[in-house]
């Protein structure tokens, strides 16, 4: 359902859902890797990739990924980026981070899992009333979280 409460822009609701997220990866494999491999996202292959991308997708300059509730996240090849800084905990992006929600009753085991990989952490679990959450680097520097809900 549509409002019209908001009188300076679009009308409150008319935006669905997140379609996808972009992001910019210095080393594509790297970063294939961690999403693909490291945090078990579903890679888009064949007749998955949109068409619009397939080019790009075939040069090795784009590789999509599914999250479990359907967002796709693209990766964008920019070997020559670099931030302003290398020191990832000086954040120089407007985006803070990009959040994975998982079971509670799994999270304790993801993050074993994600430092047996010894995956570099950003800040080391923390809980509160929301819930509990772990921050990790993607290969460029990108803060990841890995939160879920309280258990009751």
């Amino acid at each position: 359902m549509i409002s019209a409460k908001s009188s300076l822009g679009l009308p409150v609701g008319c935006l669905r859902k997140v379609h996808h997220i972009a992001l910019n990866v210095k080393n594509m494999e790297a970063s294939k890797h961690f999403y693909g491999n490291v945090l078990g996202l579903h890679q888009l292959t064949g007749d998955e990739v949109p068409s619009t991308l397939v080019k790009l997708v075939a040069a090795g300059k784009v590789c999509n990924f599914k999250t479990p509730d359907g967002i796709i996240l693209d990766l964008f090849a920019e070997p020559d980026l670099s931030p302003p800084d290398p020191d990832p905990e000086k954040q120089f992006t407007r985006a803070n981070h990009l959040s994975f929600d998982i079971e509670p009753q799994l999270f304790d085991k993801a993050i074993a899992i994600l430092k047996k990989l010894q995956i570099p952490v950003a800040i080391d679990v923390v809980t509160r009333l929301t819930g509990r959450g772990f921050y990790i680097y993607d290969p460029d520097g990108f803060i990841v979280e890995i939160r879920c809900d309280p258990v009751n």
